[in-house]
């Protein structure tokens, strides 16, 4: 064969090589001179990730390659993007798409369903996944969305108007079927929020049954547990059963020491988990690095019977004092909103037993007679070294239990305010158990797989930020200012939050659980 054709049949297919190479070049990303957290919670490395498409294709010691787009880090630290265990983001998703409180925290995937309800109401009606995954489909976020199965919302579908009482065998018959469908969905398990209406009613025999259902799928259970408050010990002792019985790992939603009784006996309670993990129990728990929490004025009413004034009592003497309970949003006459119970108790010349007693039910009033919500409160109930000492147990992980327009800084502010208050001023976690805390404990908390960690292979979800001044600047008085000192932000592998503001695309996906 002549020298010439061959040399040309050579060069024309080293051309085509050459012409695929240069194609699959352009598509990826290489972001180089980075720290790298890799979400295992051990040392970071100096180097750079190459992300092709929705993945991680490489990391370490790399070069770029001929026409990929190239980002330098300078230095600062890239971690896998943030999971939010316990969100309440999914709610108003059509007005908050580009979800900016959650992007400028670092913040790459959401959970919803918890306490219990499909929506961010707690008068919210049941949305199968099914339903939802179709609308996330067609109207998809900026962030990942995993879900559980909600109690609340199917057993008030369920029951109906007649929720306030023990659930019948045919009854929880229905609400099985319906949590089995949410599991063959992908749900990750099953919510409750026992110390919130219909939850409160529920038997744990109810309970275990449901959870039962979801652990036939591999599935978990995470409850905002029956109480908080002067009844949590009983209220862990029934989770820990729920466990034992049904044969599933149990989480605590935002673990905490509400009454102050309790302040300061957060050795105690660790020994309780620890003592039950020893026994063969998966418990885990996730946290808020907050001292106040949020949520409504029936919240404090066990029996919601707002004609009790010893529960009143009971509250200022134990729970937070009428000057640290804020009510945050009071639909019935929003002239109260960010004022304490001892200033509207002042303002209508009432003491303040009558005024919670009052404001607790005319917002329970509200609610029936809409369907909405009627309150939301804001207060002090936690002490920082319990909240620190939960925070350094091995097994949890931090969430925000936020949303987009409450009154609590929680939503926007979360996981900065652990890296500048308990890392970085503190010192109370080291930067490398933090970010494992937000990541790699948080993804196998949840049961999801290919996230949570840089690794080769996983979902490019990324965020790029500087250790030195990531901080929370949500407050109570300005509760959705963005953080700062979160550069830039990467969902399946799409650059989403950069120049401190969201990009505007909305790459995210509806998550499963890791076994399907």
């Amino acid at each position: 064969m002549p020298l010439k054709p061959v040399v040309i049949s050579l060069l024309f297919v080293a051309a085509l090589i050459a012409c695929e190479q240069e194609t699959r070049e352009v598509s990826s990303t290489i972001i180089v001179n980075a720290t790298i957290h890799d979400g295992s919670g051990g040392s970071p490395l100096q180097g750079s990730v190459r992300i092709d498409g929705d993945r991680i294709v490489e990391f370490g010691e790399l070069r770029p390659l001929a026409g990929e787009v190239v980002i330098d880090a300078g230095g600062l630290v890239l971690a896998p993007g943030f999971i939010d265990t316990h969100s309440h983001h999914d709610g108003q998703m059509d007005v908050y798409r580009h979800m900016p409180g959650v992007l400028s925290q670092g913040v790459t995937t959401i959970a919803r369903g918890l306490d219990g309800f499909s929506d961010d109401s707690d008068q919210g009606t049941f949305l199968t996944l099914i339903e939802f995954n179709e609308r996330f489909a067609a109207a998809p976020a900026a962030v990942n969305v995993v879900s559980f199965s909600p109690h609340n919302s199917i057993r008030r579908y369920v029951m109906g108007a007649d929720e306030r009482r023990i659930a019948s065998a045919d009854e929880i018959k229905a609400m099985s079927e319906l949590i089995a469908a949410d599991m063959a969905a992908g749900a990750l398990g099953l919510a409750t929020g026992l110390e919130y209406e219909p939850g409160i009613y529920s038997s744990t025999e109810e309970v275990i049954e449901l959870a039962r259902v979801a652990a036939r799928f591999g599935g978990r259970y995470a409850s905002h547990v029956r109480d908080e408050d002067d009844l949590f010990s009983d209220a862990v002792q029934e989770i820990l059963r729920i466990a034992r019985e049904a044969n599933l790992p149990v989480h605590i939603s935002h673990i905490k020491l509400a009454d102050r009784d309790f302040w300061g006996t957060s050795d105690s309670l660790l020994r309780t988990l620890n003592d039950a993990r020893a026994e063969g129990i998966n418990v885990t728990a996730d946290i808020y690095p907050y001292q106040r929490w949020e949520s409504h004025l029936g919240v404090l009413f066990p029996k919601q019977d707002f004609s009790d004034e010893g529960v009143a009592q009971f509250t200022f003497a134990h729970t937070a004092s009428p000057e640290d309970i804020v009510v945050s949003y009071f639909a019935p006459n929003p002239e109260f909103n960010g004022l304490s119970v001892a200033e509207i108790a002042a303002i209508t010349e009432s003491d303040p037993v009558s005024t919670l007693l009052d404001l607790a039910q005319a917002a329970d009033d509200y609610a029936a007679d809409t369907g909405q919500r009627g309150s939301s409160i804001i207060a002090k109930g936690m002490d920082e070294g319990d909240v620190a000492a939960l925070m350094q147990w091995e097994f949890t992980n931090i969430c925000s239990d936020g949303d987009h327009g409450g009154g609590h800084p929680r939503g926007y502010g979360a996981f900065p305010r652990v890296l500048a208050r308990f890392v970085r001023e503190l010192g109370m976690l080291s930067l490398e158990d933090a970010i494992y805390k937000m990541t790699g404990l948080s993804a196998t908390t949840l049961g999801i797989k290919d996230r949570g960690r840089i690794r080769e292979g996983y979902y490019a979800d990324l965020v790029l930020f500087d250790p030195d001044k990531i901080e929370d600047k949500a407050t109570m008085q300005n509760p959705t200012a963005l953080s700062i000192g979160v550069e830039k932000v990467w969902v399946n592998g799409v650059l989403a939050f950069d120049n401190h503001e969201p990009t505007l695309v909305y790459p995210g996906r509806s998550v499963s659980r890791s076994d399907l």
